[in-house]
């Protein structure tokens, strides 16, 4: 693995080296799989910095595989390098001094940096390659979106999900609502999203949201096994993927929209919704320091 990227444009010439801080890329090259492997710091959760990097390495696979004229990503899969913890969701620091200083063009611009890798990662890059979530640990609020986004979610037994922003008064805004509707139905999406419950990936599994449960520690084997399956019913695999694009087609508009919803809510935050917010940064400073 390394965290050195090329970007590639389409003429085939290279733009200089981008080394990430946060982001860890491996490809396999037997089975055409880009794997990028999420380290925020000073918490799991997205960071600018990490948003910046995510986009800057879809970027990249785009231009490999215009530089070749050729598919040479199958897959590309999005897991953690954090133990337990596959991402804490939004930047609840950043967030709470956004909000306290009613800066809504701060708060847009964070959360189109999100929409921004999360619709790239549902149209897996418009390109024919299929996207992977692995998750071992917690994924919470814009964590779990981004595990959502992927074409296939896979997570270990006992990992948890779940979508705690009502906890201090708002919603997930950055894809949660279009992609659990989509899922499942606008009835269970909305419980789900006012519960702010953490589900478990066996509940998730039942529900099907989580299209593949993977024993505990077993998560990058399920991976490989679903690759392998997949690639032996390749036809009916991409054609069925083609098919769910169009009848779960989420717009980028669509996200956009929802995103400017959730800054005007943001905005509205009373000092006490922020206190409870300022606990859960606490929360998510102290997992990353014991993880």
């Amino acid at each position: 693995m390394n965290n050195l990227a090329t970007v590639v444009k389409a003429d085939g010439s290279d733009l200089q080296s981008a080394v990430y801080t946060q982001l860890t890329t491996h490809y396999d090259k037997k089975y055409k799989t880009g794997w990028y492997y999420m380290h925020a710091q000073p918490r799991s959760c997205f960071t600018s910095q990490l948003l910046d990097e995510i986009n800057d390495y879809q970027q990249t696979v785009k231009y490999d595989m215009l530089k070749t004229k050729q598919n040479q990503y199958d897959y590309l899969v999005l897991a953690s390098e954090v133990e337990g913890t596959f991402n804490l969701g939004g930047d609840l620091a950043v967030f709470f001094e956004l909000i306290k200083n009613k800066n809504k063009v701060g708060l847009l611009e964070y959360a189109i940096k999100c929409i921004n890798v999360l619709h790239q990662n549902m149209t897996h890059l418009d390109s024919e390659l299929t996207t992977i979530s692995l998750v071992k640990g917690d994924a919470l609020g814009g964590g779990f979106e981004a595990a959502l986004s992927s074409n296939i979610l896979i997570a270990e037994r006992g990992s948890k999900l779940g979508l705690p922003e009502v906890l201090f008064n708002l919603f997930p805004g950055m894809g949660a609502y279009s992609l659990l509707s989509r899922k499942v139905n606008r009835v269970k999406a909305e419980e789900i999203i006012l519960s702010g419950k953490l589900y478990s990936a066996e509940e998730l599994y039942e529900l099907g949201i989580v299209d593949v449960l993977a024993e505990k520690g077993q998560g990058e084997m399920a991976v490989y096994q679903y690759i392998k399956t997949a690639n032996a019913k390749a036809n009916s695999y991409n054609a069925i993927r083609k098919v769910r694009d169009l009848c779960d087609n989420i717009s980028y508009d669509e996200l956009l929209n929802i995103t400017k919803v959730w800054v005007d809510s943001a905005i509205k935050l009373t000092h006490k919704d922020l206190r409870m917010m300022e606990r859960l940064v606490a929360r998510q400073t102290a997992k990353n320091t014991n993880s």
